[in-house]
Formats: C-alpha cells, structure tokens, sequence
C-alpha cells in the first residue's frame, strides 16, 4: 500500500515534560528517515509507539494495513550465545527468505562479512562489531517492511557500516534509523525528522546536509553551536 506511517498532530509527555507538541508527518514509501536530535529528547519514545509499545497523549499515529515494523534494538540481548553465527543466522535451513527471494543461507552470512572459518564461532565469542553484523543479518532476514534502526553505526568497522548502508540501501521497505552520525545519514537519508527541543519536531524532505542548511538558515546561522536541549512545561488543564 501507499500509507507506510501516518502521524498527525502527535503530542506526547514524560512526566512534566512535553517531548513533542503536534508533530506531523507521512512517511512515503521506500524512503530511508534519518531520525536525529539530543538524547531524551523523543526518538526512542516515537519508536517504541510505532512498535504499540507506548501511545501517544494526543493525535494519531498510524501504520498502513500491510505494514509490518521490526526494531533492531541497541541492546541487542537477543542472540543466543551458545549458537555458532551460521546456525544463529539460517536456523539451520540451508536457504534463508528474503521477503520471497531465496538466498543461500552461507552466501548470506559472506554479505555480512562472516566468511566461512567466522561461521562456525560461537556467538557468545564475538566482538562488539560482529555482533552488530549478526544482528544486522538476522534482523534484515524478517519479513517485516519498516525498519527501525536505534543507532546502528555505534562500534562499527568500516566492512560492517558498507554492510548496514548496502542493506539499508536495498531494503524492499521503508526505514526509520537514529543516528548522531551526519556522514552516514548524508549517504542513506532521503528525509530528516529532527527533535529540534523546545518540544519541536521538523520534518525535512533531503539528506542531513541539506537539512542542516535549512536549520540554518531558519535560525539564522546559530543552528551551529551546540546547545542543550530545552523542553516546555506541561500546561496542567
């Protein structure tokens, strides 16, 4: 379908802070957002509402009928250590399916960068890095359409980010990704949600580069010192 995520109006507090205030936005299909802003400012709270973990205080938030969202989570608990990363990878089967197309399973862990001798370590022997590897691999193998990414690009090799952008790149479906990393979102962004504070959110339709030109040119030019963000008291009714 043409609706991926709708969001119209969204409020939403934590405790006495509103982190957002009216924020809209359609997410079109195919487009990779690039989600970006201080910590505790919302990013993570938008994520765990399109996943129906939390919902918001005011708006809609809505996901089209055939959407399916997965969240590859930072903490990355869900690999069982015992495993070796072939078997954590294809589930034993000798063919994985990528939304329909099917791929050798050991061709699969070598686009990952897990060549035939780092198949058969064990999971629970594997470096930060690897580790985001597997996941990346594990998750991109599940037939969900809308990919959400908490900042994938921490403690990752250079293989690895070519790994994760080639994949977001190609992914069939839409993303959402939070990153601090304005490189790596200049290569895989089609657009910008930025939590800007003051419980402001700016949809921008670009890469991070473009966006930052705008911020810049809305504020003129003070978008460039960092500052921290500043949130609005909760008018009590």
């Amino acid at each position: 379908g043409d609706k991926v995520l709708a969001v119209e109006g969204l409020v939403k507090a934590f405790g006495e802070r509103l982190l957002v205030d009216g924020m809209s936005f359609d997410v079109p299909p195919g487009t990779v957002v690039g989600i970006i802003g201080g910590n505790g400012a919302g990013k993570s709270t938008l994520f765990r509402m399109v996943m129906q973990q939390d919902s918001p205080d005011g708006g809609r938030l809505e996901l089209g009928e055939t959407v399916v969202p997965m969240w590859v989570d930072q903490s990355r608990e869900a690999l069982d250590a015992d495993k070796t990363v072939y078997e954590a990878i294809s589930g034993g089967a000798d063919e994985v399916d990528l939304n329909g197309r099917k791929v050798n399973s050991r061709a699969y862990c070598s686009w990952y960068n897990f060549k035939s001798g780092d198949q058969q370590k064990k999971v629970g022997v594997l470096s930060g890095g690897e580790r985001n590897r597997l996941q990346l691999a594990c998750v991109l193998k599940q037939s969900g359409n809308l990919l959400l990414l908490d900042e994938p690009t921490n403690d990752l090799d250079v293989d690895t980010l070519r790994c994760l952008e080639e994949a977001i790149v190609n992914f069939a479906g839409s993303v959402l990704v939070i990153s601090h990393d304005r490189w790596f979102l200049d290569r895989v962004a089609t657009h910008i949600l930025a939590f800007e504070g003051d419980s402001k959110v700016t949809w921008f339709e670009g890469g991070y580069s473009e966006y930052e030109e705008d911020r810049r040119a809305r504020s003129g030019g003070s978008a460039l010192s960092p500052h921290r963000l500043k949130f609005r008291k909760l008018a009590m009714a």
